[in-house]
This record gives C-alpha cells, structure tokens and sequence, in this order.
C-alpha cells in the first residue's frame, strides 16, 4: 500500500521487465547507464519450472531456486539472464506464464478469449489425463494426415521414381556383377593380349628349369647326390640334403606348371573381345553407380529397397488411411468424455461462481458456461476440429448478467472493468482451491504467484472486504501479491509492506518499508482509512479490523 503515485507499480513494472516484458532506455534512472532489475523465484515442492530449463539447455544451478535478471542500457541494448545464463526475450516469455499471472485492470483481457476461459473450466474440472490422451491423439492424427498429403500429392513423383528405379534395378540385375570381377578380367586381358610375349616366356622358363641341357633341374640332381657322398664322409653336410630336396621339389613344380600353362595358352580373338566387352560395361555401370563393382553391389540393393516401398505405396495408403480411421475414432471417444466431464463441472462452477460474486457485491449477477461443439454429425471431426482439436471438441464462452432482467451476454460486451475483476476473483478463487484440494495435475501445472494491481478500483465497504476474504482464501493455495488503496482489503493480508516517495539529496526514491507488528499496520490501515489526518477514532477502527481480519 501507499499513496498513489508512490511507486507501487513499479515494483509489478520491473517484474515485468525480468520476465521479457519489453524493455525501453526511459526506464533508466536519470545520470545512469544501466537499470538492473534481479527475480528470484523458489519452490517449495519439485521445481515446476524443471521442464522449461531442459527445453531451453539451461543448466539448473540451484534446483529450487530460480534467478531471472535483466539489463537494460542507455544505448537500447537489452539482455536476459536466467541461472546467470542468458536467454532470449522469446524463452523468457515462454517461461513467465508458468510462474506468476499479474491481474490489474488492463490484464483482465484476456479472460475475455476463449482460450482462456476453456483453460480456467480445464484447471476446475482437472481431468488432465484426458486433456494429454486428447492433444497426443490431435498430434498423431495430423502426423497421419501429412503422411497421407505426402501420398497424393507426389503420385506423379512416385511413379517416375518407380520407373527410373525399375530400370536401374533391371540394368544391374542383368549385369550380374561379382567382386573383384573387373580385376580378373583386366589380368586376363593382359595375357591374351600380349600372348606371344608370354609364351616365349614360359617356354624359356621351362626349358631352363627342365628340358634343356645343362638346366636347373638336371644340375641340381648332380649336386645332391655329390652332396649325399660328401656327407658319407663329413656327417656337417647332412644338414644340407633336405633343403635342398625341398628346394629341387619346388624347382620340378614350378617347371610342370610352366608346361601345362604354355601347352593351354591359345589365341582366341572371341575371348579377347568378349573380356574388352565386359570391362565396357563394368565401367559404364562405375560412371553411373559407384567407383568400384562393391559400391554398385550396394547402390543395387537399395534401389531394390526404394522400388519395393514405391511399389507397396498403395499398400501402405490404405494402412495409412486405416491407422487415421482408428486414431479419429479414439480422438472422438476420448474428447466426447472430456467433453461429458467438462459440461458437468461447467455446471458445478456457475454455481460456485454465483455464489461468490454475490459475497463480492453481484447479488443479482447470473453466471453460465455455454459450449460450442467442434464435432459435427458424423464420425469424423470436420476440419474446423483438428484446427483447434489439441484441446478437444469444445469451443467455451463464459456469459454473464450482472444487473437483473439484463440478458445473459458476451463478457466484453457486458461486464465493467470492476465487474470483470470481481469476476475473474470469483474464478481464480473457485478453480485454484478445487484444484489443490483434489491434488490435480492441472493445479500443479498452474502458476505458484498471482500478482493484483489494484483490482479494488470502483468497490468500497462490504464488497472490499469481500474480496479481501477471497484473496485471502486464494492464498491458501498461491502466493499472492495484491496493490491496493483499499482497508478492507489490506487487513486481511499476511505481510504488509508500505511505499512512499523520498527526496533525498535532490533525488527522488522509492522505499518499500515492512510494517512489522499491529502498531505499525494499524497506523497504515487508519491512513488508508481517513487520509492524511489520522485520528485516534481511525486508529482504533483500524486496529478492530486488523482483529477481526485475524479470526475470519
């Protein structure tokens, strides 16, 4: 609390700007280069924010604590720090709804959309299983429908694919390649080629091997039996005679082997051309598949595997189309049960929000959920419910008729901003406490800190410290931080911090001030009650309403 103008606002502001709220040079402090402002958030329980760092790969520093900073410099440049890591302004607004909500008077917009409302009837209902078993089907269905997009659309493409693959399937089949192929064929090519040459060279080998006189054979056959007499006499020669029995063996081999290898050599022009033909090809099919006959083996085999799944495109069409039936059919099964569930709690909050606002001064206000389904006549949804169908078959709007005989309408075109906020009490106080006291995961999933920035503009006296009971009420479940000029309102608070504008040194400030003890809260109480003269009459009104406040 404080007079206006103090500076209260500032605080929600430069919440603001920590959460990637846009930041302008005209926050800085005159004669300063830097505004700096630092968020700590901790929590009791399993940090909820967990998930938003692993999204975002940012390391947890401190498992339950949280810290948002954000730099702001003359010159307009901006940065974001989360865990002293920094983040773009895009994380950081993606990471401010999962731990507070600000409601003021320019925030109660968007509880005039659909969305929001819808979210607010989820938050109460609490069927979240249903609501993940709902958008997990939604995201599997539009999987299956842009497969089945990719089907149609590329039939033309497909069948030319499938006619290019079934030729290279049939041009490598008929090749009948094998490894190394190509180089037994370019040796072969060599001795046709050159088969006088090798020839002559096998016929000298042999005859000097073998058959002619004086040859290796025949001289080799003189020095081992010179060598078994030498050893009759001299046993050290012994050693000698088997390597050289093995040496002469080897020598006789290779020496048959030149014969029979000259005796088959033949000219065949046939062969030579047959060897030129098939090397062509190979070499063809190398500039077309691969460097080597491995890799054209292999390019081969996926071709099989790509013309076997074109093929089979039709087959795999109709599994397509079969699994899409199915999976529309469950969407439908399961949002119609959302559906059923949400309608019956739909009908358990218009009475509990009746309820409230009339404590909050709407006596007369009716309150109704209506619903809109997105599901059509048939099996199958229309395409209007895959487009917003993550969150079910129901399109949600809250009406409401504040003044007796008025209409049941459109929040937007009904309800004053002091209505609204009454309203929008009325449901956070109904949703949040149904929401914790089942334990719901949905209660869990929603924000730990609701911040109201003087929602107590245009209501006094009763309906005040009406609303004061339901913040108060609410806190039981959240922390909640609330602006307000009101009393009524203040008393009911479990911490109260007092802001006043300062000069000091020709400067101006803004100090926040604890008020510690009943004396202290008292005094700011009688201040908001009767102005700038407090009288010993306020002081004690405030000091009964302080009490009175306590065993409510």
């Amino acid at each position: 609390s404080g007079e206006t103008g103090s500076g209260k606002s500032i605080l929600i502001d430069a919440l603001g700007l920590a959460l990637g709220e846009r930041a302008s040079p005209e926050v800085i402090r005159t004669g300063q280069e830097r505004s700096t402002v630092t968020a700590i958030f901790r929590a009791s329980g399993k940090p909820f924010w967990q998930a938003w760092l692993e999204e975002y790969g940012i390391a947890d520093a401190e498992e339950s604590e949280l810290i948002l900073r954000r730099e702001i410099q003359t010159g307009g440049r901006s940065r974001l720090l989360v865990n002293d890591q920094p983040v773009t302004v895009v994380a950081a607004r993606a990471l401010a709804p999962l731990l507070l909500e600000v409601h003021g008077q320019s925030e109660h917009i968007e509880l005039l959309e659909p969305s929001a409302q819808l979210e607010l009837l989820d938050q109460f209902t609490g069927a979240d299983d249903l609501l993940d078993q709902v958008a997990a089907l939604h995201a599997r269905r539009r999987e299956l429908e842009q497969e089945m997009g990719k089907l149609s659309e590329n039939e033309q493409d497909r069948l030319r694919r499938a006619d290019m693959l079934g030729f290279q399937v049939k041009e490598l089949g008929q090749a009948r390649l094998v490894p190394g192929e190509d180089m037994r064929l370019e040796d072969e090519r060599r001795v046709l080629g050159n088969l006088e040459k090798v020839r002559a060279a096998a016929g000298a080998a042999f005859g000097n091997l073998y058959e002619d006189d004086g040859s290796a054979c025949s001289r080799l056959a003189v020095v081992s039996r010179a060598l078994d007499e030498l050893a009759r006499y001299d046993a050290s020669f012994a050693q000698y005679s088997q390597p050289l029995a093995e040496v002469r063996a080897t020598l006789d081999d290779l020496a048959h082997s030149l014969r029979d290898y000259a005796g088959k050599l033949q000219a065949n022009p046939h062969r030579l051309e047959e060897i030129e033909d098939r090397l062509a090809l190979i070499d063809r099919l190398k500039r077309k598949y691969g460097k080597n006959i491995e890799e054209i083996l292999a390019y081969a085999t996926n071709a099989e595997h790509q013309l076997a799944a074109l093929e089979h495109a039709d087959e795999w069409r109709a599994e397509v189309t079969k699994e899409l039936d199915r999976v529309s059919k469950d969407y439908l099964r399961v949002a119609r049960k959302l559906s059923g569930q949400r309608k019956e709690s739909a009908i358990q909050l218009e009475r509990l929000v009746r309820s409230e606002l009339a404590q909050l001064g709407m006596e007369k206000a009716r309150f109704e959920v209506h619903f809109e389904s997105l599901q059509g006549e048939g099996q199958q949804p229309p395409a209007q419910a895959w487009s917003g169908g993550a969150k079910g078959i129901d399109r949600v709007e809250f009406h409401i008729s504040p003044n007796p005989g008025e209409e049941l309408r459109l929040l937007e075109s009904v309800a004053s901003g002091g209505e609204l906020s009454r309203l929008m009490l009325a449901l956070k106080t109904v949703a949040g406490s149904k929401g914790t006291a089942e334990g719901t995961k949905t209660a869990r999933r929603g924000v730990s800190t609701y911040i109201f920035d003087e929602i107590d503009a245009g209501i006094g006296g009763r309906t005040a410290d009406a609303v004061g009971r339901r913040l108060k009420r609410l806190a039981r479940h959240a922390q909640v931080l609330c602006v307000t000029h009101q009393a009524q309102i203040a008393c009911y608070a479990d911490h109260h911090f007092f802001v006043e504008k300062l000069e000091r040194s020709g400067r101006t400030i803004a100090a926040i001030h604890p008020l510690d003890g009943e004396k202290q809260r008292a005094a700011e109480l009688a201040r908001m009650l009767s102005g700038a003269q407090v009288t010993d009459a306020a002081l004690k009104h405030a000091a009964t309403m302080l009490k009175q406040a306590a065993g409510a």
